[in-house]
């Protein structure tokens, strides 16, 4: 315990840099993966079947693959077809942003089908075109049921992100990798790392039950 006070007071500052790392990452991931799977989402529930086989696969591909998989072939294969020069942190990040987008596209999608059928008739019946419907009607009651699991995915996001150390992105595994090999005190670091990871999510999860508390009082 000594050895982790002593590493935590000369290293704090790689340690919280590696944790804003996490935390910028993650926050990047589910904002722009939710861009993303909406328009997903949307080809899926459309009636073009072209779009319905093209999201299909989309979303299969991804969730059929690993993770890990998806970071090396983004990494290795996005700046060989860009126009211009990518970090290996933009490719990363890329990367995690695809491989979300796949599974909320599925929360969405799950959330906008749990609307009451009844919203959608009544929509039709006052004239509504679908993109009125959808932005006036539907998507605001299926906010409710989406934001929950959205924020359930942000939890699971901020730990896949150490998947990125591999890459030596600057997240909290990096972090790690960074002190370990100028001190060589591996458990120590690992230690510390670990109590930075339980403590964000422990935190992200009550916060997560506070907003699903205030939601069903909302209803």
């Amino acid at each position: 315990m000594e050895k982790i006070i002593k590493l935590w007071i000369k290293y704090d500052n790689v340690f919280l840099s590696g944790l804003l790392g996490t935390l910028w990452i993650s926050a990047v991931t589910v904002v722009l993966g939710t861009m993303l799977g909406m328009l997903i989402a949307l080809m899926r529930m459309g009636k073009s079947k072209v779009l319905n086989i093209l999201a299909d696969a989309y979303i299969e591909i991804l969730r059929g693959t690993p993770i890990l998989l998806q970071l090396y072939f983004f990494w290795i294969g996005l700046p060989k077809i860009m126009p211009f020069e990518l970090s290996d942190t933009a490719c990363i990040v890329t990367a995690l942003v695809v491989n979300s987008s796949a599974y909320i596209s599925e929360i969405i999608r799950a959330g906008i089908n749990a609307v009451d059928k009844g919203q959608w008739e009544a929509a039709k019946s006052l004239g509504l075109s679908n993109k009125n419907m959808m932005a006036r009607v539907i998507m605001p009651q299926a906010v409710k049921n989406i934001l929950p699991a959205l924020c359930n995915e942000f939890i699971s996001t901020v730990k896949g992100t150490s998947l990125a150390s591999v890459f030596f992105v600057g997240e909290l595994m990096t972090s790690f990798k960074t002190v370990q090999s100028a001190t060589f005190l591996a458990l120590q670091s690992l230690t510390i790392v670990g109590i930075i990871y339980f403590i964000l999510n422990f935190v992200l999860s009550k916060l997560l039950k506070l907003l699903e508390r205030r939601l069903m009082l909302s209803d």
